[in-house]
């Protein structure tokens, strides 16, 4: 079966520059997808690409079949929502909404009907008569989300929306719209650099990396498992460490800090080749005591970061810098400064390649 949306070896230059270099990607319909990575990385360029406002300078991309070459954004039947919201500062919140409606040529009475209704669902009701300087930014981002929906787009794009809000305020609009989204079961894509929204609001996510994917998979897949050592760095903190590979037919390498490492076998590693061993801070425990079996190594402590419900401690191995998130009522029992213990179950050890 045929994806719903597309990207078939597209590539963008700005002049010598070459901003997306051979994307390929498939989206179902319905999913829920977010494109993550730094600034600069591609992804805000693929998204404006798929909605007309800019063109690739190679490649095809198509929705339910159909190819968008040549078609102009108003004729690509495309919700979008930018950061800024760019809303009429004219025009009321009922008529901000009815404005793709009235450019389709839809009734009045029965497209501020619908425009109406939509405000409704994303909890706007009671505003409709209302200007955007009289509505608070989440607010005006609900009217924004409001009018991207109201025309039953094929695809809805959402460019950074939550950059501009608050924390506790972007935490709740995450929960909206991904609810707003699944009601409506309209395939969305989502632009972002906050890996906490990423992981929070998708089915998958793309990662890119100086206009290419470095890997597409769920949240959990992506954060468990990365591809390459891009990944497993941008995506949550991270232990990485240089190290090769023992013995392969059994999953065994060793690095510097970790010693010994045992990983479920794998037929892409070789003998002898040189990975990166991965574990991640919530997976290393810390003791003063060493531990009377398993793995562990020793490490001592720099600097403690305690966010109230847990606490990251910065330490180090020998020259290796090494983190370990713990719970906070947990962390009393080290002090800065102290040398003490970290062990690791063989289960929580990742392998990636060096390249």
């Amino acid at each position: 079966m045929s994806s719903y949306l597309n990207l078939s070896g597209v590539n963008k230059m700005f002049g010598d520059f070459q901003a997306l270099d051979d994307v390929n990607l498939d989206i179902e319909r319905g999913e829920f997808v977010t494109f993550l990575g730094p600034s600069g990385s591609g992804k805000t360029t693929t998204l404006m690409i798929i909605a007309g406002f800019e063109h690739a300078t190679k490649g095809r991309i198509t929705i339910d079949g159909k190819p968008l070459d040549g078609l102009k954004p108003y004729q690509r039947n495309i919700g979008i929502v930018f950061q800024n919201y760019a809303l009429f500062p004219h025009k009321t919140a009922v008529e901000n909404v009815y404005f793709p409606l009235q450019m389709r040529g839809a009734s009045r009475k029965e497209g501020l009907e619908k425009a109406n209704q939509m405000l409704e669902l994303v909890g706007l009701k009671g505003f409709s008569e209302r200007h955007p300087k009289e509505l608070s930014g989440g607010q005006q981002q609900r009217v924004a989300l409001a009018r991207a929906l109201v025309f039953e787009p094929s695809l809805l794009l959402l460019d950074e929306p939550l950059g501009a809000l608050d924390k506790n305020l972007r935490e709740q609009m995450q929960i909206e719209i991904k609810r707003i989204q699944k009601r409506l079961g309209v395939t969305t894509i989502f632009v972002t650099h906050d890996q906490t929204e990423a992981m929070s609001m998708s089915d998958r996510i793309v990662v890119f990396d100086k206009g290419r994917i470095e890997q597409v998979a769920d949240p959990l897949d992506l954060y468990h498992r990365p591809n390459t050592r891009f990944v497993a760095g941008f995506v949550g903190e991270s232990n990485i460490m240089a190290g090769h590979v023992v013995d392969a037919a059994a999953g065994v390498a060793e690095c510097a800090v970790f010693g010994t490492c045992r990983y479920p076998a794998d037929a892409r590693f070789s003998n002898g080749q040189a990975v990166n061993i991965l574990i991640r801070p919530e997976h290393l425990k810390i003791s003063r005591k060493a531990p009377e079996s398993g793995e562990w190594a020793t490490m001592t402590v720099d600097t403690i970061v305690n966010y109230g419900d847990n606490a990251l401690v910065i330490g180090h191995s020998g020259d290796h810098p090494v983190r370990v998130r713990v719970l906070g009522a947990d962390v009393v029992i080290i002090q800065e400064g102290e040398d003490c213990h970290i062990s690791w179950q063989p289960d929580a050890v990742h392998i990636i390649s060096e390249a």
